[in-house]
């Protein structure tokens, strides 16, 4: 090995830090507008969790709009009004909102005049968690000015929902299985449409692009019901609802997947399939080793995507007559709410969505981050 390609290790150094240092004007600054919005939210919440804590009383106000002791769930609800009209809650609004203005001011008059990024990016953070806390604050005034009983009542009473909770976590349940077996079966029918879509015989690509442009262009909700009587009466097929669910996911998905195949192994360099020809491998054989999976690679974040879009879609069987051990959420929501004429179902069954959801989210961004390197973005393919 020559000298020249010998490196001492304690001449290894890391990149240096181009954003240069902060200093404690900006750092004030960032601290002000993180102070506001702490103020505004998690002091909303202390407030709240403080009365629950408290375990307060019916008062008077409650009870004048309606909240009277043989009303399950009463007290919590008072609890929440209260806290959310008490001295407290007020104080926390207005710092946050006088703190807020403080980060807003400072933080744009002054970003101009830093020098070095770090410093610039302190003030305007401080500025814009500024006019966040100032937005959220002004909200909650003019929320608690309206008729906040009246929508925790409706929306915010938990208790109601004793003795739902198994069937709650059924319908999470029966989502997620309605949600994955659609997208499986999407993710089989697409790959093979995409395959004929990019044939050259216009026999194979017709038919093919036909049933795309059919699936992505009408509704899924009059997919569902289309099909589940052509099934019953056209083919004399007595299957379930949630059979019949099933299959239209995966062929509805199967459309939007197809695109997203024909993207991916379109974006796959010519000189691949180039290559796996010239070691004598058919078009198919090419296709198989060499271009397909290379593509599923690069699908596979869209893929998902498809998928958490398709957990919200299953709401949509709402159109067809599921018995009780298969609801999905949306339908367990509807039917709670015609037994209690409580609508904190559909805040329950918001939540249980986006307890599905968000870290299939996050899992769709960390592949995502992990695939970028060296691949190429598939774009259009969205639903």
């Amino acid at each position: 090995m020559s000298e020249a390609t010998i490196v001492e290790p304690q001449l290894i150094e890391r990149a240096p830090d181009t954003r240069g240092p902060s200093s404690p004007f900006p750092r004030s600054i960032f601290m002000i507008g993180f102070a506001a919005i702490s103020l505004v939210i998690w002091g909303t919440l202390l407030v709240q969790i403080a009365r629950a804590i408290e375990g307060g009383v019916l008062t008077q106000r409650c009870v004048d709009v309606g909240l009277l002791p043989d009303i399950q769930g009463a007290r919590g609800v008072c609890n929440i009004v209260e806290a959310l009209g008490s001295p407290a809650e007020t104080i926390m609004l207005y710092s946050g909102i006088g703190l807020g203005i403080l980060g807003i001011a400072l933080g744009f008059s002054s970003y101009k005049r830093m020098d070095t990024p770090r410093k610039r990016e302190h003030c305007i953070t401080g500025g814009v968690l500024g006019i966040h806390a100032v937005g959220v604050a002004v909200l909650l005034l003019v929320f608690r000015n309206g008729r906040p009983d009246l929508f925790a009542k409706h929306f915010l009473n938990f208790t109601r929902i004793q003795g739902y909770w198994g069937s709650f976590l059924q319908g999470i349940k029966n989502t997620v299985v309605l949600a994955f077996t659609g997208e499986l079966g999407g993710i089989v029918i697409g790959l093979i449409l995409a395959l004929f879509v990019l044939s050259e015989r216009l026999v194979v690509r017709g038919p093919a692009r036909t049933y795309i442009n059919f699936f992505r262009g009408t509704p899924l909700i009059w997919q569902l019901a289309t099909f589940y009587f052509l099934l019953l009466f056209g083919f004399q097929l007595r299957l379930s609802a949630f059979v019949v669910a099933i299959i239209v996911f995966a062929l509805n998905t199967g459309a939007y997947a197809a695109e997203v195949f024909r993207a991916g192994i379109q974006s796959i360099e010519r000189g691949q399939m180039e290559a796996a020809r010239s070691l004598g491998m058919s078009y198919g054989m090419a296709m198989r080793y060499a271009i397909v999976p290379q593509a599923i690679r690069r699908v596979i974040p869209p893929l998902m995507n498809e998928f958490v879009i398709l957990i919200k879609d299953t709401a949509l069987v709402i159109v067809l007559g599921l018995v009780s051990s298969q609801y999905e959420l949306f339908t367990w929501a509807r039917e709670g709410v015609s037994d209690t004429f409580n609508a904190t179902f559909f805040t329950t069954a918001a939540i249980g969505y986006l307890a599905v959801t968000l870290p299939l989210i996050r899992l769709v961004n960390a592949v995502e981050k992990r695939l970028r390197s060296g691949l190429v973005g598939i774009a259009g393919t969205g639903t």
